[in-house]
């Protein structure tokens, strides 16, 4: 058990590693690249959450930021799933978790790199 957190803690630290594992591997297996490219960021979400969520706690000194991140997810399920029964009336849903957890990448993704950025800047200042 050691092990497996370990591995995920390391991978969480940077998470393109997960993306560029799977891709390269899928890669290698299929020759459907659109559908390698959707595994992988499947894939990386996972280690997103726990990176953004660590980097939340860490920048405010919250214990927060994983449950913060949760709720934005699930709202965003019940906004797009009411807008989904409103036009097709009915909720799908496999297409509903899909798109809120490929919506969930791309705004992780942007949340990495802006809390890694003033994680960045604000170690930097307190070093000086």
């Amino acid at each position: 058990m050691g092990l497996l957190m370990d591995s995920v803690i390391t991978l969480s630290v940077i998470p393109i590693v997960p993306f560029l594992i799977v891709f390269f591997i899928g890669k290698g297996l299929r020759k459907d690249k659109k559908k390698t490219f959707m595994l992988a960021m499947d894939v990386t979400t996972f280690f997103l959450l726990l990176s953004v969520s660590a980097l939340f706690n860490n920048i405010f000194n919250s214990g927060f930021g994983f449950y913060l991140i949760l709720i934005i997810v699930l709202i965003s399920a019940g906004l797009i799933g009411g807008a989904q029964n409103r036009m097709k009336g009915k909720v799908d849903g496999k297409r509903l978790f899909r798109a809120v957890w490929r919506l969930s990448f791309f705004f992780m993704s942007v949340g990495y790199l802006l809390f890694m950025f003033v994680g960045l800047i604000t170690y930097i200042s307190q070093a000086m």
